[in-house]
């Protein structure tokens, strides 16, 4: 999608990206992955619309959606994330004590209440664990004209978009931290992923933007195409 960078940008991103993560007090190390998903054989799954295929031509076109785990001194903190193919950017995100349709839900009715989703033009993509098939997600999907899709069960690979987000976010805000609380982890999550990662976190397959400058940029040269279309107004013949 990006012309091939030059080695003196690719040098110039990473220091970018060690000055960022230098003024946010983070530190580099190796990321671990542990999933949770829960199976229920009783219902219907949604086909797989994406095939491993995590890109768009636009926001808002497809969605990865997952849930993990946070562990606090309080017992689990669950974390609902939507996170959107073409910019990267975590579109919603909403935490809960337990791991159950109305959080799955409520992170989706907070990305439609925050994005212009048309219908018919966006799929969301989960795995097959029994929130995303629950009866209360499944019929606001159909109310918002939106595409259900789903990759197979146990497979990190049919859910790439988001297993790279967990990581990132157990990499560079969870791991090495211990949170007394709730509240604490809460407030941890919401300082890396909207007050970083969502603005700040420049990546290289975005051309070394954040996912927000990312679509910045492409709506700015959307309206810049949009104007360059217009054909000025003919005058009017005398009669």
């Amino acid at each position: 999608m990006h012309a091939a960078l030059k080695r003196e940008d690719i040098h110039v991103g990473r220091k970018r990206v060690e000055r960022l993560m230098r003024d946010a007090k983070l530190a580099g190390i190796s990321p671990r992955r542990k999933g949770f998903t829960r199976r229920d054989p009783k219902v219907t799954f949604a086909p797989d619309l994406v095939r491993r295929d995590f890109t768009a031509p636009a926001p808002n076109r497809l969605w990865g959606t997952d849930l993990t785990m946070i562990p606090t001194g309080e017992g689990p903190l669950w974390l609902s994330a939507i996170r959107d193919a073409f910019s990267r950017r975590v579109v919603a995100w909403e935490t809960s004590a337990r791991a159950d349709a109305d959080l799955v839900l409520s992170s989706l009715k907070y990305a439609l209440a925050s994005r212009e989703v048309k219908p018919g033009q966006l799929v969301h993509h989960a795995d097959h664990g029994s929130q995303y098939t629950s009866v209360k997600l499944t019929t606001r999907l159909v109310r918002a004209g939106i595409d259900a899709s789903m990759g197979t069960v146990g497979d990190s690979y049919d859910n790439a978009l988001a297993e790279n987000l967990w990581m990132l976010i157990k990499t560079e805000c969870v791991r090495g931290r211990v949170f007394p609380t709730r509240a604490e982890a809460h407030l941890a999550l919401f300082e890396y992923i909207d007050g970083f990662y969502n603005s700040r976190r420049i990546q290289k397959r975005l051309g070394y933007l954040s996912p927000i400058e990312f679509e910045e940029k492409h709506y700015a040269e959307q309206a810049a195409a949009e104007r360059a279309n217009l054909k000025p107004r003919q005058p009017a013949l005398n009669s």
